[in-house]
């Protein structure tokens, strides 16, 4: 296989494998929230990841990157753990929990930022990948202002 070929595959299986890590962690987040305006937050943060995989997918059909079932990955599921041992100790459930969806969301930009700069990424595909990144930076000073709020 093409050496750029699998780079972009490989970018584009790190974005489904995130988004599915991300939508577990919205899940638990909204289950465990508190306030009805934070746990709604996480409810939409969880239907918009859920598009994003699905555009995803739809956009490589050809590109084996995993099942309709949301598996997410290993280190994910470690770092939700981590979130429930923080959450514990820190007192305030959504605070926490905001916390993490911000440090999130700048990792999850990191992760499209490195796929928007590959140079052989499909116009088509680079649109949906710059659009996501958007949505999330919109998101990440929405969550800010939440976390102001509080």
């Amino acid at each position: 296989m093409n050496k750029d070929i699998e780079k972009i595959e490989n970018r584009i299986k790190d974005l489904v494998t995130n988004n599915e890590d991300a939508i577990k962690g919205f899940e638990k987040a909204s289950k465990n929230a508190e306030q009805v305006g934070i746990k709604s937050y996480f409810e939409r943060k969880v239907i918009q990841r859920m598009q994003f995989l699905k555009e995803l997918r739809a956009s490589v059909p050809d590109l084996d990157i995993g099942s309709v079932k949301i598996e997410g990955s290993a280190t994910g599921a470690v770092h939700r753990t981590w979130m429930d041992v923080k959450a514990f100790f820190a007192g305030d459930n959504d605070e926490a929990m905001l916390e993490e969806a911000v440090r999130g969301d700048k990792a999850a930009i990191k992760d499209y930022d490195k796929a928007l700069v590959e140079t052989m990424v499909p116009a088509r595909l680079k649109e949906i990948i710059r659009v996501q990144r958007e949505k999330l930076q919109n998101d990440l000073e929405t969550t800010e202002i939440l976390e102001d709020y509080r």
